[in-house]
């Protein structure tokens, strides 16, 4: 009867759960009362103007994206801009204000549509999703002027081919940024002043980062979005867009190795030249834009000298291969610019693992399916030693009865009893549990990488646009055919209907020797999970319910290993019915 209350506890739990499960999604990933296109997993502004964070980013309301096209088309046809055209990117500087506002991903589409184009990363100032760079100069404590016409000694910024603007100040000032660009994302610059007056000037070379806050992607716990560097030894993840507007500034403590902002995919961060400190400040500016700066300490330079800092800018898609790269040049802790957590050390082999498979298969779908054949196949030992371990248990069990009804009236005496017991028969009660505490890791690990790794973004698998996305067949609305998008509550899709098959046919391969009502609470679960589970990405239901399907083959050939253990389970179970049966009469 404990067991039965306790199973019944557990079961009220999981429904409430469930029940709270749409609530939750809708806080954390809201969905649009309208599909809205022009936008992966758009989504349109709740009331009150608050915007409402997609899961990748982007501008959500179709006003906005309207007013994007027509700003930039204003913007980027009015000249005085410098072109970039690099393998991974392209875009241009703007010569007023030396401002690098204006990049495309070229190896990243918007969505998932055939012509859609490439993911913008930024636009110029005043725009609804502005977001740019700037490097330049505080002389004598004042600021060059965002007004100022910088000139270009070059047309195009590309790999090997550097850009140099410089801007005459009058009285003998020239100041210079020389721009060079690798075959990825970093962008170099090298500012320069000369003092060519009669007098000592001071000096302070900056670099900044602007952004407003509604394209960044949605805030969760395993994905953080908003202000990110390293300081001293560690990633900070600490602040978000709401504590710079809540708490004002804010200036991390220890040295800035890099800083800027984050989106789940993209990054734009600066780099201070090596071994200098420059002071690192987040903030807001209001109306939901913020700016990441670093600036230098002050240096005197005097008449007739000339002053030059190397700084760098990553503007572009956080692939984990190329901010490791950068990181084993020198870079300090670059690969953190992705948030791992915990289990980094576990997911980066398993991503190091799908991209291979999918090097030898070119899907990442049969790779995720051949990800978990190869996990289940390294566990398969332990599995037999599971099933060993089981068998011994049901072995033992008259024993171990035996010693709790001699010592009923002593708990540390029984206790005793039973582990001189298993010592004696050589068997362990927790090895049963053992598989089940591997896949935990294996599970969330595979979670974090479907989520954050952008080599998963809009990957495809049979119907199935991108994997790192919920499964967009749902049921209710006839798989698209009927005109409405159901709530997440319901938005049961295809995966998320053989998770529960699988599951089921999992639990009831398994002879138990529970009571009526336990057997009853079991038979539920699977379907419990299935509307719990709709919501994640769908390969993460993938490698599931392969696993599912594998668990289903490998208990068949266990149990045929050790058909004493499905016997006693039966034994017990066919007691147990014949106990009820006669209680009853």
């Amino acid at each position: 009867m404990e067991n039965s209350r306790n199973i019944i506890f557990v079961v009220v739990l999981s429904m409430a759960l469930l029940l709270g499960w749409d609530a939750a999604m809708n806080y954390f990933y809201p969905q649009p009362d309208e599909p809205v296109v022009a936008a992966e997993t758009a989504t349109t502004p709740v009331e009150g103007g608050e915007v409402v964070h997609s899961r990748t980013g982007g501008l959500t309301d179709p006003a906005a994206i309207a007013q994007e096209v027509a700003d930039l088309d204003t913007a980027l046809a009015s000249g005085n801009r410098v072109a970039i055209d690099s393998p991974k990117v392209a875009g241009s500087i703007n010569l007023v204000g030396a401002v690098v506002d204006d990049l495309v991903l070229k190896d990243y589409a918007e969505t998932t549509d055939k012509d859609s184009g490439p993911v913008r990363l930024y636009s110029p100032r005043g725009t609804p999703a502005q977001h740019f760079a700037q490097y330049g100069f505080l002389v004598n404590g004042q600021k060059v002027p965002d007004e100022t016409v910088w000139s270009a000694d070059g047309e195009v910024l590309s790999v090997g081919t550097p850009v140099t603007l410089t801007h005459d100040a009058g009285n003998g000032l020239e100041m210079q940024l020389r721009y060079s660009i690798d075959e990825n994302y970093m962008i170099s610059v090298e500012q320069s002043i000369a003092n060519r007056s009669g007098v000592p000037i001071v000096a302070q070379p900056y670099g900044l980062v602007s952004r407003t806050s509604d394209t960044a992607s949605a805030d969760f716990f395993i994905a953080h979005s908003g202000p990110i560097g390293v300081f001293g030894d560690s990633a900070n993840y600490d602040f978000d867009y709401s504590d710079l507007d809540d708490d004002g500034p804010a200036n991390p403590e220890g040295r800035a190795e890099w800083l800027g902002f984050t989106d789940i995919y993209w990054l734009s961060a600066l780099v201070p030249q090596d071994g200098a400190a420059p002071e690192a400040t987040f903030r807001a500016l209001g109306n939901d834009t913020y700016r990441a700066d670093m600036i230098y300490d002050p240096v005197t330079i005097p008449a007739g000298r000339k002053y030059t800092t190397d700084s760098r800018l990553y503007a572009g898609a956080k692939d984990s291969t190329i901010l490791d790269a950068y990181e084993d040049a020198g870079l300090q802790k670059f690969g953190l610019a992705i948030d791992w957590g915990w289990f980094r050390w576990f997911e980066k082999p398993l991503l190091w693992l799908l991209k291979n498979l999918y090097d030898l298969v070119g899907n990442f779908g049969v790779a995720i399916i051949g990800l978990t054949i190869v996990v289940r196949g390294v566990m398969f030992p332990i599995a037999q030693k599971q099933f060993a371990s089981m068998a011994a248990m049901k072995a033992i069990q008259p024993k171990m009865k035996a010693l709790q009804e001699k010592y009923k009236e002593d708990r540390v005496k029984q206790q005793q009893e039973m582990q001189k017991l298993f010592k004696e028969e050589k068997v362990n009660p927790l090895a049963g549990c053992l598989p089940l505490l591997l896949q935990i890791p294996i599970f969330f690990a595979l979670y974090k990488v479907l989520y954050l790794a952008i080599e998963m973004r809009h990957r495809d698998f049979l119907w199935i646009d991108d994997l790192s996305a919920p499964d967009p067949a749902t049921i209710l609305n006839l798989f698209g055919l009927l005109p409405f998008t159901p709530p997440s509550f319901l938005a049961i899709g295809v995966l998320a209907v053989l998770l529960g098959v699988t599951m089921w046919l999992t639990f009831k391969l398994n002879p138990s020797a529970m009571d009526p009502i336990q057997q009853q609470v079991f038979s539920i679960m699977p379907w419990v999970l299935m509307f719990i589970m709709a919501p994640f990405a769908a390969g993460l239901l993938l490698y599931w319910v392969t696993s599912n399907i594998l668990t289903l083959a490998q208990q068949k050939y266990l149990y045929s290993k050790h058909p004493q253990l499905k016997a006693a389970a039966e034994k017990e179970k066919a007691e147990k019915a014949a106990a009820a049966a006669k209680a009853k009469g």
